[in-house]
């Protein structure tokens, strides 16, 4: 089956003419086709990141051909068929057609093909399997991925077990593309497999678990995805800290409603108990970035509370002891866990404190403080904690000769 969705615009690009022309020139014409997520979404009207191509062409003959047209190319799993090709600075990830010789649920041996047919059948998806010349004409080897895209529906290629137990993250997969691109109700074959195979998910790295997580948590609205994932039993398999759903589908229609961006590492937290020892295990268990992991248990602290009535003083505060970042996470965090509709107008007023007030830096230095009398030694960050407490209290108060007079208060009321 084979339609039309007319030339792209990224498919006319300089960069991506040249990679397709150099490798037709070696292979022939219809030896290398536009792949995947730029054709399913050029059918479904939806923006294109990447631009995937294969080729019936071996990764040898990838690079010679590349090499002969004066590009680049970077050999990044050339033992599955990938290579990257590079076109005015542009990346195109160039696959030699494949099908699956053996698979153990994380990974798989394959053997290179040249029979389209077989390429599509191990792939994930149905919508996924779709391929397109350089004239925007659609090949469909499965016969329904272009039905499968208009409709946004998300079906495995062929038998759902058979693919998931080729791979178990197609289980998380199932769930992202719902959330991503799904509409109406789920695959009943696809999400009764998820289900019963949701174990074999045991054997797949941290890593490729929580790339996956965070971009499913950062669809526009995986609300759905996330109440399946809960009833089938496979987000206590991925997530088991997870505890409600209630706190982060409140915080994603609060981002909806208040036209936030979306925040996948924030939707993360909303699903974690606030306990930073807990935040920091589940990011630990999860190989997340240090940065993320600091976030995470920056944002889930229970140890300064944020509530939606509290004073701009005390709000200036919080933002000086927790910082900008943690204390807006702990905004939204609090409003998303507040009774629905409840102080609107108030949360919305601490996110605009914790955004525009830039926190001070406490005016005193460790010279000062000696310069006061006191000795060189713990006492000096000691007297500099107690008038630093002081300051704060006073809602940093901008005033240097009363910083100096609260400075020889303290230093004088210490027996040292």
């Amino acid at each position: 089956m084979s339609e039309s969705i007319g030339v792209q615009p990224w498919m006319k690009q300089s960069s991506t003419v040249a990679v397709m022309a150099a490798l037709e020139a070696k292979g022939g014409n219809a030896s290398a086709r536009f792949v995947g997520g730029c054709v399913r979404n050029a059918v479904m009207g939806m923006k294109i990141a990447d631009v995937d191509i294969a080729t019936t062409l071996t990764p040898p003959q990838i690079i010679e051909a590349l090499e002969a047209a004066g590009l680049k190319c970077v050999p990044t799993g050339i033992d599955h068929g990938v290579v990257t090709a590079v076109a005015e600075g542009k990346g195109y990830e160039v696959t030699t057609l494949r099908r699956d010789v053996s698979t153990d649920g994380r990974r798989a041996v394959v053997a290179f093909t040249t029979d389209w047919s077989e390429d599509a059948a191990r792939r994930d998806f149905r919508l996924n399997a779709l391929y397109a010349d350089i004239d925007g004409c659609v090949f469909d080897p499965t016969g329904h991925g272009l039905e499968d895209a208009r409709a946004r529906r998300i079906v495995f290629v062929g038998d759902a077990q058979t693919r998931i137990r080729e791979d178990y993250l197609r289980i998380l997969r199932f769930f992202r593309f719902f959330a991503c691109y799904g509409q109406g109700e789920p695959d009943p074959a696809g999400l009764a497999a998820c289900a019963a195979l949701k174990d074999g998910m045991s054997v797949l790295s941290a890593e490729r678990i929580s790339w996956e997580l965070l971009k499913l948590l950062g669809a526009e609205d995986p609300r759905q995805a996330l109440r399946l994932m809960a009833a089938t039993g496979v987000l206590s398999v991925v997530l088991p800290e997870a505890q409600s759903l209630a706190r982060f589908e409140a915080l994603v229609e609060i981002e909806t409603e208040q036209l936030f961006e979306t925040d996948a590492e924030l939707r993360l937290a909303a699903l974690l108990p606030d306990n930073a020892h807990a935040a920091h295990q589940t990011a630990e268990r999860l190989r997340l970035s240090v940065a993320t992991r600091e976030r995470l248990v920056a944002a889930l602290g229970n140890d300064q509370r944020v509530v939606s009535w509290l004073s701009p003083k005390e709000a200036r505060q919080l933002v000086y002891r927790l910082g900008p970042k943690a204390f807006n996470d702990r905004v939204k965090l609090g409003w998303a866990g507040a009774q629905k509709g409840s102080s609107a107008p108030q949360w919305r007023g601490l996110l605009a404190l914790g955004q525009s007030w830039t926190p001070p830096a406490l005016p005193l230095s460790g010279e000062e403080v000696m310069a006061a009398g006191v000795p060189k030694g713990p006492l000096v960050g000691e007297v500099m904690r107690e008038v630093e407490a002081w300051w704060i209290d006073s809602d940093f108060i901008d005033d240097k000769l009363s910083i100096v007079e609260r400075l020889k208060a303290v230093a004088q009321g210490l027996a040292y």
